[in-house]
């Protein structure tokens, strides 16, 4: 399975979806980086993906982009494949 990692904040409810989500289609562990706790992980966000908005999910090196863009992968049926990639 690939590795996930998602930019997100304490209290963000649609952060808290995109992990319900993603453990809903079988992922374990999700790397979680807090960017309300380190001013510089924004920054970094913001240069990765081009958004300020968290959550900011990837899967492996794929940038899925937030909550609504991981939902429609996953309502199109790519978001299996895709964490079922190697």
């Amino acid at each position: 399975m690939q590795k996930v990692t998602m930019y997100s904040t304490a209290v963000c409810p649609y952060c808290q979806r995109a992990e319900m989500l993603l453990k809903q289609r079988g992922v374990t562990e999700i790397d979680k980086i807090r960017i309300d706790l380190d001013p510089a992980q924004r920054d970094e966000m913001m240069a990765k993906t081009g958004r300020r908005t968290v959550p900011q999910i990837f899967i492996g090196q794929t940038h899925v982009g937030g909550f609504d863009d991981l939902a429609a992968l996953d309502r199109e049926g790519g978001l299996a494949s895709l964490l079922q990639q190697s």
